[in-house]
C-alpha cells in the first residue's frame, strides 16, 4: 500500500491520510530531538518492518508500562515486584553511606556509565523553575527522610550548572540542615549552564573529585 513518497526536494509526502499513522507521528515527534520530519521517517521504517520492529517494540513498551515505574522514595526506575522502604533499599544489595542527588534519570545513567561514583542515587524529578515546578513537586522531603534513616554520611548535589539547577541545589541544601549530614556539590569547573547528562566522563570525574562542602555556607 503506497502510504508515503519522497518528493524532488527530499521531503516525505503522504498520499493518503491515515489516522493511526498521523497519531503515531504526533507521539514520536514529542520525543527529545525529534520533530515531525524525523517522526515520519521513523514511522515509515516501522511500517516497512512490521515483524522485525513493530511487534518487538510493542511488546517492549507494554512490558515497561506494566512492570517498570519510578520509585516514590528515591525516584529511580525499578520493577513493580520490588517494594522499597526508607530504611531498606532493595534495588541494591550493598549498603552505602553516600547519596548522589540528580535532577533526572538521564543524569543518573550518565554518572553510572562513567564509574566515578559508588553509592545511592536520588532523582529529584526536575528542578525548581519559573515555569511552575515548585519545591513540593520534587522528591526533597523523601531525601531528608532517607538521610535520617539510612545512616548517610554525605549527600552530593549533582544538579546542573544552570540557574534552575543551582536554585534547586540551594533548597535541597537548606532542607538538609536539620540532619547535620555533610553536603557537597560538584566542583565549579562544571561549565556554566552545563547539564549533567551532556558532560563527558573526564569533566564528570574532575567535578566529583574536586567537589566542595556546603555546610560552611549555610549562613
Amino acid at each position: 500500500m503506497g502510504l508515503v513518497f519522497l518528493d524532488l526536494n527530499g521531503h516525505f509526502r503522504f498520499m493518503q491520510k491515515i489516522d493511526e499513522i498521523e497519531n503515531l507521528i504526533k507521539i514520536i515527534s514529542k520525543l527529545p530531538g525529534l520533530g515531525p520530519k524525523s517522526a515520519k521517517r521513523i514511522v515509515l521504517k516501522l511500517v516497512n518492518n512490521r515483524d522485525e520492529l513493530i511487534k518487538p517494540m510493542a511488546k517492549g513498551l507494554a512490558d515497561i508500562y506494566k512492570n517498570i515505574y519510578s520509585c516514590k522514595i528515591c525516584g529511580i526506575l525499578k520493577p513493580t515486584s520490588i517494594d522499597c522502604s526508607y530504611d531498606n533499599c532493595k534495588i541494591l544489595n550493598k549498603k552505602y553511606n553516600k547519596i548522589c542527588v540528580v535532577e533526572s534519570i538521564a543524569d543518573q545513567w550518565s554518572i553510572e556509565s562513567s564509574n566515578i561514583f559508588e553509592g545511592y542515587f536520588h532523582i529529584l524529578g526536575g528542578t525548581i523553575n519559573s515555569s511552575g515546578q515548585k519545591k513540593d513537586d520534587l522528591l526533597i522531603s523523601s531525601l531528608v527522610k532517607r538521610v535520617k534513616t539510612q545512616k548517610i554520611d554525605e549527600v552530593i548535589l549533582a544538579t546542573s550548572a544552570t540557574v534552575e539547577g543551582q536554585t534547586t541545589a540551594y533548597y535541597v541544601h537548606e532542607s538538609l540542615n536539620s540532619t547535620n549530614v555533610k553536603v557537597t556539590k560538584l566542583a565549579q569547573g562544571l561549565p556554566v549552564g552545563g547539564e549533567i547528562e551532556n558532560l563527558d566522563d573526564g569533566t564528570l570525574y574532575s567535578a566529583f573529585k574536586n567537589r566542595a562542602g556546603l555546610n560552611s555556607e549555610s549562613n
